[in-house]
């Protein structure tokens, strides 16, 4: 299969171009210029070296699906939510629309978790058809991109599926996120402060996601015009504690945990677990 992947450079992007590379497609995978994979690739796909909102038709043409996994300002601090909107929203939807015009019918979205806000609270596990609630810049610009390709996939009749990911860590994430900087301060020996540690979380190994991602490409039970949801996730609710002391025990670490040292970030809820077992058609 010949794949157009966006965002090959990033988090999930770097594995789930290996993972993709390693099954045998062939892969043209658009970057940011100058942005290199998070991890060492053993592949090499054809690099397209363009800002997303470029004109893609012609690497498009001959492509038997589209992975869009690029997005703007992921992390925390997020970006002013008119610079999302366009990164996150028109940015995508213009670059679907070049695929179909190439006749690209297969496409795979990355969403997230955070796309629920509020709405998830009260669910012991998210339903993928719970109606988003998002309260910050970037989940509020995800979930204006999800109802755009919803509604694009709808009028063009394109097979569509929105892979909505929860709490994603591994090789290569960003070192301000939780899982690396748990992991520094463990081989470096020292203690590690944070909050109590009680919010509830999906905790999904990044290899887990981007092998997600590469099996929806099967679209088996994807129709035309009928796009679905769908949380990538375990479905194990651990809290953020719990986490923190498995990986403190598995590098061996030195230092103390300091649970309740730290605050909660704004709108941090209490619990985000996937319900992984339903797909909701959209």
């Amino acid at each position: 299969m010949k794949l157009f992947v966006t965002g090959g450079t990033g988090f999930v992007g770097s594995h789930f171009l290996q993972q993709a590379l390693n099954a045998g497609h062939t892969v043209v995978a658009q970057r940011r210029p100058g942005s290199l994979p998070r991890l060492p690739l053993t592949c090499v796909p054809e690099w397209i070296d363009r800002p997303l909102d470029g004109d893609f038709t012609a690497e498009l043409a001959g492509c038997d699906a589209m992975v869009h996994l690029a997005a703007h300002t992921p992390n925390p601090p997020y970006a002013p939510l008119d610079e999302c909107l366009y990164w996150n929203v028109f940015a995508a939807v213009r670059l679907i629309q070049q695929a179909a015009s190439q006749g690209v019918k297969d496409v795979l979205v990355a969403g997230t978790c955070f796309e629920y806000g509020p709405a998830a609270q009260g669910q012991d596990f998210v339903h993928p058809s719970t109606e988003p609630r998002p309260t910050l810049t970037y989940p509020i610009s995800k979930a204006a991109a999800t109802t755009s390709c919803l509604g694009l996939a709808r009028h063009l009749a394109l097979r569509l599926q929105v892979l909505r990911i929860f709490q994603v860590y591994g090789e290569g994430e960003a070192a301000t996120r939780f899982w690396p900087s748990l992991r520094q301060a463990a081989l470096q020996g020292r203690d590690f402060p944070m909050s109590a540690g009680l919010q509830v979380r999906d905790f999904v190994p990044v290899e887990q996601v981007a092998r997600d991602f590469l099996q929806a490409l099967d679209f088996a039970d994807v129709e035309p015009g009928r796009p679905q949801i769908r949380n990538v996730g375990t479905g194990h609710a651990q809290s953020l504690l719990e986490f923190a002391r498995q990986w403190w025990s598995t590098w061996g670490a030195t230092g103390q945990l300091q649970p309740g040292q730290m605050g909660l970030r704004p709108g941090e809820l209490p619990r985000l677990v996937a319900d992984v077992q339903t797909v909701h058609i959209a």
